[in-house]
């Protein structure tokens, strides 16, 4: 077996998330305090018992995920040090905790860069109304089309047959009609504080910019697949400008499990809340095995399986 290890990305959270590893495992438990300790706000306290409302807050948000990704994988790594991965990835957010795994940057240094990304994105969405629209089913040449018309962008090209376009609010509307004409059946308004991975954020990215700058970066140690590329790169420079890039760039979420499966992989491991990335592996290479990281039950699922193989 050959594992590839992603990472959740923003829309993964909820209340909740991490409690169980954080009450079972003291590698987790060093995590979330060490988190606790650098914002000045409580990430245990907010991942565990909420609310809701303000977990799904991008400057809450992103540094509540990518703790929780943090704390999976290590306490992964300590019970299980030989699985290792042959390539890594994250979605949007989950990059940076991909980077973290790499070893590119620190956990403190990563936990610091989003929460500023969290910030300045949220700032975006305050300037700039925005809205997304998960386009099911649709070809990508078809929904570029309909975006280079209606001036809007794609966000995200997630598998086969799952884009999501993002943009001023009144112009996605103009996009979706403009889709269904086009023949395109289904289509569906994201509930989200604006109009992330498009032209909107590109205020954010920029600023993003000057802060990666002036965070240390290392070449990284295991192959990291990036969104806005869509293949693994190497240059820690690169890597810096391709975070900023990812801001306001397409995700190509799809070139990057297909770079993971050309080293080999064959069985995608995803940390953090949720289980999206899995389904999406799935749906892009339906023959690879897949494990979802989030809880002591997880784990002792994944022990299982490694001694029955």
């Amino acid at each position: 077996m050959k594992f590839a290890f992603v990472f959740s990305g923003q829309g993964a959270q909820n209340v909740g998330m991490g409690k169980d590893i954080y009450d079972s495992y003291e590698t987790a438990k060093k995590i979330f305090k060490t988190a606790d300790e650098i914002l000045n706000w409580r990430v245990s306290e907010l991942c565990f018992n909420g609310p809701e409302e303000k977990l799904t807050q991008s400057v809450y948000c992103q540094p509540s995920i990518f703790t929780v990704s943090c704390a999976c994988l290590e306490t992964f790594k300590s019970l299980f040090p030989s699985v290792l991965p042959v390539g890594v990835a994250g979605l949007s957010l989950g990059e940076f905790a991909a980077l973290y795994s790499a070893e590119v940057f620190s956990f403190e240094d990563g936990l610091k860069l989003v929460a500023r990304r969290g910030e300045l994105m949220d700032q975006a969405c305050i300037e700039n109304k925005g809205s997304m629209a998960s386009v099911l089913g649709a070809d990508a040449e078809l929904v570029a089309k309909a975006c280079s018309e209606t001036d809007v962008d794609m966000a995200n090209l997630n598998c086969p047959g799952q884009i999501v376009i993002s943009g001023d609010s009144a112009k996605i509307a103009i996009a979706i009609e403009k889709l269904k004409t086009m023949g395109v059946k289904k289509i569906i308004p994201l509930k989200v504080a604006g109009a992330y991975h498009s032209r909107l954020m590109q205020s954010a990215a920029a600023k993003f910019a000057n802060v990666l700058e002036a965070t240390s970066f290392n070449a990284p140690k295991i192959p990291v697949a990036q969104n806005v590329v869509g293949k693994f790169v190497q240059s820690a420079d690169e890597i810096r400008e391709n975070l900023s890039k990812q801001v306001s760039g397409t995700v190509l979420w799809e070139k990057c499990v297909l770079e993971l499966c050309q080293t080999g992989a064959d069985t995608i491991i995803e940390f953090g809340p949720g289980n999206v990335l899995t389904g999406l592996a799935k749906r892009i290479k339906p023959n690879l095995k897949t494990f979802n990281i989030n809880s002591s039950k997880s784990l002792e699922d994944f022990k299982v399986f490694l001694e029955q193989n």
